[in-house]
């Protein structure tokens, strides 16, 4: 008897955008509030992130994903200005954990470009394209009918347009004098009071910035040819110093050209000279120079080089005032790909320390994974070996962005991220407590030698980064750790808090199809898959020793691996090591087939993977390979399909050659961006005619035990086999395809702005299938007769389709995608094979037959078959390093629609059933005699919870658009369900949330789902992110707790939940951006000063701009646009709990009821206020003409 339960409270409609970490993505703006010390910064996408002391790191999105041009802080005030692309200013407000839009002013007829708000002033300039200056009131974001009109600012007799305004400042000498940039090189000093010009200045080179000195006398402007430009205000007729602080003087006398400075800020100090900082202005003479901040205080000049571009840069002062002595203590530098401070307080400027994870995209991101609920000693442990590494020389004071308030919270959850590179490192990130810290890197290409110039066609499918990181494994429990890398490699590391000596073990694996020359039945019959082993030693079957390759002129390999690993002794660092690096060969000059599925199990010693050629079982104790098949060799006798031959291929080139590409191919805007595989390929045949499926076998030079070779249960039966060209899908999401002579094709386009339009998105591999049954005597063969349609293909979520063209004047496609179904390709030049898209070991029952549950390996296909391979495994010790282990397929066969993506088990009560493991030992540990080390194992056993051994237990299967719920042994289905019929799953995952488990869904129409174990009621759906980007699609994983996460850019990690209980747990952990700060006060400036330095403090802005004395602005210039932020203020005051809101309305009613009340006592008081001025009218007539002796 079965119990099924399921807390239908666990899981809510809602999915929640819970932290952003990483860089932003194409910074554009910068600003700092140096009261409350948070720092903003803008991006071309329309984002803001908002940082200060680490934990405060807030992510907001403009609804318009415009550009933001620049951003203005209400400093101290908790507000923030945005001016957008789309010639539109938001107001943000600040004080609450989310921050939200109060309001919104859009241009109609002008385009922003420069916004300059005064320190405590409610009043906004903003500069245009067109050279006015508008006034924007912040408290009620509308226009003040006060403008400088570009006309009015110069003089009539210029005849030509000064340009854009780029420059806005109040003088601090005087608020009420307006200094107005004009990008042609026109400055104007406007007297707002006066609405007049007091001075013009007409420079012959553009402006790009002006710097004001503290004390109002001279500013200093920045300019095209790379010049600095002093200006004093006693005279503007010329200014009385120019500079070109990077300009050599050559030898016929004239000055280099040099770039324009960008921007420059003029800083004074108290005891010492004032800074000048500006970017750019270096010469032309030498190509190839990084960007450069330059630092010139007094006579010294101090040039830093940037590794990307700047983009923006701020200097940070102690005072907000703009009239005193400035006193900056840092520079931050906003690069195109970093954040970096740099401390002016040393002579040396070194950099801050980053607290910030800014740096997820050193090298880009090619894979994720997400682990939550991890032993509590694995974080400590990992940052200590960490620790170790970092780097030193920065500045040892704390670092200056420290505004906020952040606390740890009720809940913590011991939470790690992992990310792969394309150089072959792997970061481990803390993520507990919505942070996120780097603990550890590692750096797989130390296992292998430094790959070599390659000559002939093996140079063409060279990999700029061979050593990129494609998908990882990683067994918390046990500390060991699977890496998969796009050379065709695996590498399983141990760790150990010890450094060592050590031989890295390396096999090689020939998990290829070879020639096209079909097999007769005869040559199949004399050459069976499993062979005699004799007295030959394991090891030496399955290690093949590299070659030189066949020697072909054109540089052909055979029998080689993509990259040399090390074969001296290495000493390796404590951390993780590496133990065994598999790599599979070349064959006839064909490179491997990239790696589709992994999976490791620590308990058991094994390693499983597989490709589109088969699959591959490697025990990692005793470093032999136990089994190695292609997929149609593990049916047996129980090949679901019928088998058709094709004709040989026409030519040899094959797409293998475009897996092995460089990674270069995959970046946009000229910069790298990165590949990761995934699953599966399938045919469909035109009208409804018959599948007709094609494998190749993969003949091996793997000899299997004799107790393997002698099962009778597990020998299949003779099969005429083809030998299938090596043509097949490259396994990989791709972003952007170049190369010439190469067309790009995805029929099942992730973009699925258009499936919105047309209210579908589409995966050929759930098409019904029809299937042919086979008769007793096993498969057949047959040939397509004449008159029959070619086949047609269609592929799924993440496979691309790769053709060559026929003329060379085709053009060549990149990123073109197909919307069609299936796309009709002629068999005769593509073929399919079926591919391992997911793979798990588990105690199971191999055979229906089976009272017990033994050690088993599931297996997932692209055609959505499900294939059990039993295996024999010795319990001792001292057996297992020793004993083979037996792994024979039972032939076992279970079907779905699409491609299978995901096992999990569970018991009949409903829980889930972990997979067994080792306990962690360090192998590298100082000897015991007394303990002797000893592995010890914890199992999960279905039956360990049971009285009743024959109940067996539940296995869940999610493939592209089903789910089914399959009970072990009988392998009958209990419950299924099809998740989605005009979209397809990508990433599927059993994971527990409020104490019971679930299965968690992301479509490629943007919707996660969630459906209810075992049961499958769906319980959520929600259309969270349309998918515009294949990167999403392979970087998004799920873990426990109802959280998920995905690189929502090239450089940022975006985590959500879709969990009640959790978002309100991570809502109490969200930093608060707003803290109460009395405002400094101004310094005493003397009675001197005050009577000779200008009468700032008697300007009076709301007098001057106000609607009373401006008037009213035109409607139809701008129009304002009310925010939401009065209701998201309301969502997180109430908290989502009715009984708030009815006292609210209760307390609104009351409230109404006093108003009234209070309305009628002002009536009766004006009232008896008319009857006493009446009154006293009255006496005060009567009385006027009397005398004061009267009285």
């Amino acid at each position: 008897m079965f119990f099924f339960y399921f807390n239908q409270s666990i899981v809510s409609c809602l999915s929640l955008q819970t932290v952003r970490h990483g860089f932003p993505y194409q910074p554009t703006a910068l600003a700092f509030d140096p009261v409350q010390k948070i720092l903003a910064i803008g991006s071309r996408t329309g984002g803001i992130r908002i940082l200060g002391r680490p934990g405060v790191d807030c992510y907001c999105q403009h609804e318009s994903g415009a550009a933001v041009l620049q951003l203005q802080f209400l400093i101290n005030e908790g507000a923030l200005v945005t001016a957008c692309a789309d010639d539109t200013l938001h107001l943000w407000n600040l004080r609450q954990r989310r921050p939200a839009v109060l309001h919104s002013l859009k241009f109609n007829r002008e385009r922003i470009t420069f916004c300059h708000l005064p320190f405590q002033s409610k009043w906004l300039y903003v500069g245009t394209e067109r050279g006015n200056t508008h006034i924007v009131n912040i408290e009620s974001f509308i226009l003040s009918g006060y403008v400088i009109m570009w006309n009015k600012a110069i003089e009539l007799s210029t005849k030509t347009h000064p340009g854009p305004v780029v420059h806005l400042s109040d003088s601090p000498k005087d608020e009420g004098k307006l200094l107005i940039g004009f990008e042609s090189g026109t400055i104007v000093q406007w007297d707002l009071r006066g609405k007049k010009a007091d001075f013009r200045i007409y420079y012959d080179e553009a402006i790009h910035s002006v710097g004001w000195h503290h004390e109002g006398k001279q500013f200093m402007c920045s300019h095209s040819d790379g010049s600095l430009s002093m200006w004093n205000l006693r005279n503007t007729t010329r200014p009385f110093q120019v500079t070109f602080p990077h300009g050599k003087i050559q030898k016929d006398g004239r000055k280099e050209s040099c770039k324009p400075i960008l921007k420059v800020e003029y800083k004074t100090t108290r005891n010492s000279e004032p800074f000048v900082i500006f970017s750019g202005g270096l010469s032309y003479d030498k190509a190839g120079r990084r960007p450069t901040l330059t630092i010139m205080h007094g006579k010294a000049i101090t040039v830093l080089e940037m590794d990307y571009p700047i983009v923006e840069f701020m200097a940070l002062c102690e005072t907000p005032y703009n009239n005193e002595v400035q006193e900056p203590y840092a520079v931050v530098v906003l690069l195109e790909k970093d954040l970096i401070v740099v401390d002016l307080t040393q002579s040396n400027f070194p950099v801050f320390e980053n607290p910030y994870p800014m740096d997820i995209h050193e090298s880009p991101v090619t894979c994720t994974a997400y682990f939550a609920d991890c032993p509590p000693d694995i974080i400590p442990i990992l940052y200590s070996i960490g620790a170790k590494h970092k780097k030193t020389g920065y500045s040892q004071k704390e670092w200056p962005v420290a505004g906020g308030l952040w606390t740890l919270g009720s809940h913590t959850y011991p939470e790690i991220i992992v990310t792969g590179h394309a150089d072959g490192s792997i970061k481990f990130w803390d993520a507990s407590a919505i942070t996120l810290q780097m603990l550890y890197k590692l750096k797989t290409s130390k296992a292998f030698e430094k790959p070599k110039p390659a000559e002939g066609r093996a140079a063409e499918l060279v990999e700029e980064d061979p050593f990129a990181v494609q998908m990882v494994s990683w067994c918390p429990q046990s500390r060991i750790f699977c890496v998969v890398g796009i050379s065709a490699h695996i590498i399983l590391y141990r760790f150990s808090k010890y450094d060592a000596n050590t031989q890295i073990v390396s096999l090689e694996v020939r998990l290829q199809c070879e020639a096209e020359d079909a097999i007769s039945p005869s040559e199949n019959e004399n050459n069976p898959c499993f062979s005699e082993s004799g007295s030959q030693s394991p090891q030496t079957h399955h290690q093949h020793p590299a070659s030189p390759g066949s020697g072909t002129p054109e540089g052909n390999k055979d029998s080689t691996p993509c990259i040399k690993v090390k074969d001296r002794m290495v000493r390796v660092p404590p951390g993780y090591q590496a133990e065994l690096v598999i790599q599979l060969l070349w064959i006839d000059g064909e490179p491997p087939q990239q790696i589709t599925s992994l999976d490791i199990n620590s308990a058991y010693g094994l390693l499983a993977f597989g490709n589109c050629n088969g699959l591959a079982v490697v025990d990692y104790l005793q470093k032999t390979i136990l089994l190695c098949m292609s997929t149609l060799d593990l049916y047996g006798a129980a090949d679901p399909y019928q088998r058709l031959t094709r004709s040989p291929r026409r030519n040899r080139q094959s797409t293998s050659e475009f897996c092995m590409r460089g990674l270069s191919n995959f970046y946009s805007d000229s910069k790298k961006r990165i590949r990761t595989s995934y699953q599966s390929l399938t045919e469909l045949s035109d009208n409804q005619q018959s599948i007709d499926m094609e494998r190749s076998k993969s003949p091996t030079s793997v000899h299997y035990s004799t107790s393997l070779h002698n099962d009778p249960r597990i020998l299949p039966e003779p099969v005429a086999s083809l030998r299938a060209s090596h043509c097949s899908p490259v396994f990989y999401l791709l972003d952007n395809v170049k190369g010439p002579g190469r067309k790009l094709s995805l029929p099942t386009d992730l973009k699925t702005d258009l499936d919105h339009v047309n209210g579908h998105c589409t995966s050929p591999t759930s098409q019904p299938k029809p299937r042919v049954p086979m008769g007793p005597e096993g498969p057949r063969l047959t040939r397509r007769g004449a008159g029959r349609p070619p086949f047609r293909k269609a592929q799924s979520a993440a496979c691309m389709e790769i053709s060559l063209p026929v003329s060379h004047t085709e053009e060549s496609r990149e990123n073109s995608f197909s919307r069609s179904r299936s796309s009709s390709v002629s068999s005769i030049d593509r073929d399919t094979k079926e591919a391992i898209t997911t793979l798990q070991f588990g105690e199971s029952f191999g055979r229906k037959s089976d009272a017990l549950p033994t050690p088993c390996l599931w297996v997932g296909t692209s055609l959505g078959v499900v294939l059990l391979i039993p295996m024999s495994i010795p319990t001792d010790d001292e057996e297992r390093l020793e004993e083979p282990v037996t792994i024979g397929p039972s032939g076992t066969a279970l079907m779905l629609k699409g491609s299978v993506l995901h096992f999990s088990f569970l018991d009949c009560m409903g829980a889930l059933i972990q997979s067994p493991h080792e306990v962690w030992r360090d192998v590298n540990a100082p000897e015991d005699p007394d303990r002797p080390r000893r592995r010890k194992l914890v199992h999960f056993s279905p039956s360990s919870s049971q009285d009743n051994y024959g109940e067996g237990h539940l296995a869940v299967v999610c493939s592209e658009r089903q789910a089914k719920v399959i009970l072990m042994p009988s392998q009958s289905c209990l419950f299924v369900h099809n998740i989605t019929e005009s979209s397809f799953v990508l990433r599927a995952d059993v994971v527990s949330v409020c104490n019971s488990v679930c299965l968690a869904c992301f479509c490629a129409n943007g919707h996660i789902m969630t459906l209810s174990l075992p049961s499958l009621r769906p319980l959520m759906d929600v259309n969270y992110l349309p998918l515009t980007d294949m990167r999403i699609a392979r970087t998004f994983c799920f873990t426990n707790g109802g959280q998920a996460l995905y690189l929502s850019s090239p450089t940022e990690v975006q985590r959500i939940t879709y969990s009640q209980e959790m978002c309100d747990n991570l809502q109490e952990m969200l930093g608060e951006l707003f803290t109460p700060i009395e405002t400094p006060e101004a310094q005493n400036r003397g009675f001197l000063k005050g009577f000779f330095g200008g009468n700032s403090h008697n300007f009076d802005r709301e007098e001057l701009f106000g609607e009373a004395s401006a008037g009213k602005a035109s409607r139809s210039l701008a129009q304002h646009i009310p925010g939401q932020a009065g209701m998201e203020g309301m969502k997180v005051a109430a908290s989502g709990v009715v009984g708030d809101l009815a006292r609210a309305r209760i307390a609104l009613d009351e409230r109404g009821q006093r108003l009234g009340e209070l309305e009628d006592r002002t009536a009766l008081m004006m009232t008896s206020a008319e009857t006493f001025s009446k009154h006293a009218h009255e006496l005060m007539l009567k009385c006027k003409d009397k005398k004061w002796y009267q009285f």
